[in-house]
This record gives C-alpha cells, sequence and structure tokens, in this order.
C-alpha cells in the first residue's frame, strides 16, 4: 500500500485532506478511545495495522497533519475482505470526514480486490443507520455477528 492522497478534502470540512495511508498505532489507538469504540492493546495494533489491504486517514491539512478519522479494509483480498475501525473524533463527526473515510476506501476495496468480493461490516449499534448510507445491509436475516475471545 503507497502513501498518497486518494481524493480532494471533504467539502465540508475545510482544512481536511484524506490520505491513503495506514494510520499509526497511536493514532489507531487514541480514534478508537475517542470515539467510543473498544480498545485495541498496543501489541494487537503493532501486529494488525500493516497488514492492512487498505486504509486512509482524514488528517488536518498542515505539515505533520493530525489525523482526525481513519478507516481499514482487512482479510485476504480474494474470499474475505471486511471494513474496520472507522473512527472519527467527536469534534469531527457529523462534519464530512466520516463520509470521506467510508467513500474513498470502499471505492478503492472495489476497484482493487476481486470482483465480487463481498465488503463485509460489524458496526454497533446505532452506527449501522450510517453505514447503511454507503449500501450496507444486514446480510441475511439468519445470520449473527459472532465472535470468540480469550478469557
Amino acid at each position: 500500500m503507497t502513501d498518497a492522497p486518494i481524493l480532494a478534502p471533504p467539502a465540508s470540512e475545510p482544512g481536511t485532506r484524506r490520505v491513503r495511508r495506514t494510520p499509526s498505532v497511536d493514532d489507531e489507538l487514541r480514534l478508537r478511545e475517542a470515539a467510543g469504540s473498544s480498545a485495541d492493546p498496543r501489541e494487537a495494533a503493532e501486529r494488525g495495522l500493516p497488514s492492512s489491504l487498505i486504509a486512509g486517514v482524514v488528517e488536518l491539512h498542515a505539515p505533520g497533519g493530525r489525523a482526525v478519522g481513519m478507516g481499514r479494509v482487512v482479510g485476504d483480498g480474494g474470499q474475505h475482505a471486511q471494513a474496520t475501525d472507522i473512527a472519527v473524533e467527536p469534534e469531527f463527526q457529523g462534519r464530512g470526514p466520516g463520509q470521506a473515510i467510508m467513500s474513498a476506501p470502499m471505492t478503492a476495496a472495489r476497484a482493487e480486490l476481486a470482483a465480487g468480493l463481498p465488503l463485509n461490516l460489524i458496526a454497533d449499534l446505532p452506527a449501522d443507520r450510517r453505514h447503511a448510507r454507503h449500501g450496507f445491509a444486514p446480510a441475511a436475516h439468519r445470520s449473527i455477528a459472532m465472535a470468540q475471545r480469550p478469557a
């Protein structure tokens, strides 16, 4: 994955830009906490972030600008892909960066990953309503997201 601007700045939030890059470990941990997502151990972020298929951040448009939002696509790119780690600082929520996080990496996923590959997303409620605007819908009335976590 290359670090390169992927689209123009979100029009609704002047002073920010979308950049195709993996968030730093510090940014990932900070943004997840700020957005109210479950915390990842630092070791998990250090191990997982480099394996992103596609990642992007919205950052303040300044040298060394602070990341204010992020999103990633993970998986094998052929049979499985999942949008994950979608987080925006509360100060910027509802002002454009979330739309940028969803639209740019998802567009890249459609262009770069296997044709017909379903892009999965597990959303915390009520975030499912926001993700529905980007074409995500419940997978099936008989499906449920499940996880096994170590004790």
